[in-house]
């Protein structure tokens, strides 16, 4: 059996060597953590949060030794995509009871609260270069969770079965082939 972690490698690339987290605590703040050594509600400073970063880091849990975000691991994404710096934190996400077969396991870009991500087009950067293969995106803002890709008119097809058209077809062929079976689920 695969852990988070093995997939997180699969799916968004090994941790780059030449990116570091540097000042950037977004994940200590932001993140929900369920782990079994460590929990944290989501949007509350981790209570060894310092002012100079983690205040137990060479003790941290193991979700914190293990956890990358994607800015850590893409290489496509520029240096100004990393969460302190961009106002967007970009992880892969599991869903322990997803509503539909794109949830379960996901990218998940998230607008921090007060960023100019949108605005900037550094959302639509770091999203163009995420919508590229067959791992689903989506963008929260904070307010909702929009899902960025597949498109609309292509997850409708994968969630419903319907026929695909055949402009679509090979697309809605290959998104079925690798979620198709969680769009069975009920």
């Amino acid at each position: 059996m695969r852990t988070e972690a093995d997939l997180e490698t699969i799916l968004l690339g090994p941790v780059l060597a030449d990116r570091a987290c540097g000042d950037c605590v977004v994940c200590c703040t932001v993140l929900k953590m369920d782990a079994p050594d460590f929990k944290k509600p989501a949007g509350i400073a981790c209570e060894h949060l310092a002012s100079r970063g983690c205040g137990i880091h060479a003790a941290r849990p193991d979700i914190c030794r293990s956890w990358f975000c994607a800015w850590r691991r893409v290489a496509d994404l520029p240096d100004e995509a990393r969460p302190d710096r961009s106002g967007l934190l970009v992880s892969l996400n599991f869903e322990r009871e997803p509503r539909n077969c794109f949830e379960g396991v996901s990218i998940n870009v998230r607008a921090l609260p007060d960023t100019d991500a949108i605005e900037n087009g550094m959302a639509a950067t770091i999203l163009d270069s995420l919508c590229d293969g067959l791992v689903p995106v989506w963008f929260s803002d904070g307010a909702k969770k929009m899902l960025m890709h597949p498109e609309h008119d292509v997850a409708s097809l994968v969630i419903s079965g319907e026929p695909a058209p055949p402009h679509l077809q090979e697309e809605v062929a290959a998104w079925r082939e690798h979620y198709g079976m969680f769009s069975a689920i009920d």
